[in-house]
């Protein structure tokens, strides 16, 4: 679905500035009611929104730029950053670093989520961090050629030896998620507890009825990514694979759908990106969303979504829904 990253270089996350003349202009989201959520079942507290930096560093943009993305999304209340090469100088205690596992290097001992490669790649992903430990390492998609016990082993033991605090899966089905969950409690492991997952207003069906039941019978939630705000950023760095999905059929039908949002949007005071991230933020099942940005002004932008989210009344929410016409039911709302 997307690229991975694959950077070699860290970009440092500093907080020596103080006083960001963005956070006086938007204000300090942090303030915001709400704006820390539970990572699933877990303790671990997270932003409801948090920085995505798979399509925007590694060379796509300046490390100066990428330091300066980084520390002001820490001024303003994120402590999620979800990516593969950040190094945190500082307050490490009070951020949340995420990583991936699966793809490593061209051998085929070098990817998957066998035993050795979660140990070897979480090892090697640690040493471009300049980390001792990331808080959350992702099994970023499954992998039909490792047995089920073998990947949940291995996650147990990277995090009993101190290398990760949590564990989790992306881009994994829900039958997939429930077989690691029995696999952990049949052995005493320990299981996921979240899955990155897609999800924005053309995506809905697996955040919104599948993960929810996930969350009640075994505690895990959803980190979204894949806002309309990142497909934005995907745009202007070029990947042809979204560009080719906008020209189709399906694509053209969606960018009518978006020229009737862009109308809610004026009536809300807010540009289309706010509205659609805010959209997603009043899914209380979420855990975090996503960001993606390649200028400071875009992510103050997005991170005023948090503004929006309160004006998000029911008689707007089915105003979108209307437009739309993509709302998925579950088996209770059909017995309902």
């Amino acid at each position: 679905m997307y690229p991975e990253p694959n950077t070699d270089s860290p970009a440092r996350l500093s907080t020596r500035q103080t006083g960001s003349p963005y956070t006086a202009r938007y204000g300090s989201p942090k303030r915001q009611l709400q704006f820390y959520r539970n990572l699933g079942k877990s303790g671990l507290r997270v932003s409801c929104l948090g920085l995505g930096t798979w399509v925007t560093f590694g060379g796509q943009i300046t490390d100066e730029t990428a330091e300066q993305l980084m520390t002001l999304a820490y001024e303003n209340g994120i402590n999620l950053f979800d990516t593969a090469e950040v190094y945190a100088a500082g307050k490490r205690s009070s951020l949340v670093i995420t990583t991936k596992i699966y793809w490593g290097g061209k051998a085929e001992t070098e990817r998957g989520l066998s035993r050795k490669h979660i140990i070897e790649g979480l090892r090697a992903s640690l040493e471009r961090l300049q980390l001792e430990y990331v808080d959350v390492v992702f099994a970023n998609r499954p992998d039909p050629n490792t047995p089920m016990e073998e990947t949940v082993r291995a996650m147990t033991h990277v995090i009993n030896q101190g290398m990760a605090m949590y564990w989790g899966t992306s881009r994994w089905s829900s039958m997939e998620i429930m077989e690691a969950y029995s696999v952990a409690r049949q052995f005493n492991l320990i299981p996921p507890v979240c899955e990155q997952a897609e999800y924005h207003m053309f995506q809905r069906e697996k955040v919104e009825v599948q993960l929810p039941e996930l969350f009640h019978k075994i505690g895990v939630c959803p980190v979204v990514c894949g806002s309309l705000s990142r497909c934005a950023v995907c745009l202007k760095q070029g990947y042809q694979w979204l560009k080719d999905k906008i020209l189709s059929e399906e694509g053209r039908r969606q960018q009518a759908k978006l020229k009737e949002l862009q109308a809610i949007a004026e009536r809300l005071g807010c540009t289309l990106p706010q509205l659609a991230i805010a959209w997603c933020l009043r899914n209380e099942g979420v855990s975090c969303v996503l960001l993606g940005a390649s200028s400071t002004e875009q992510l103050m932008e997005n991170i005023g979504a948090i503004q929006v989210l309160p004006k998000l009344s029911s008689s707007i929410i089915h105003e979108v829904d209307s437009i739309l016409g993509n709302k998925p039911y579950s088996k209770k709302d059909y017995r309902s």
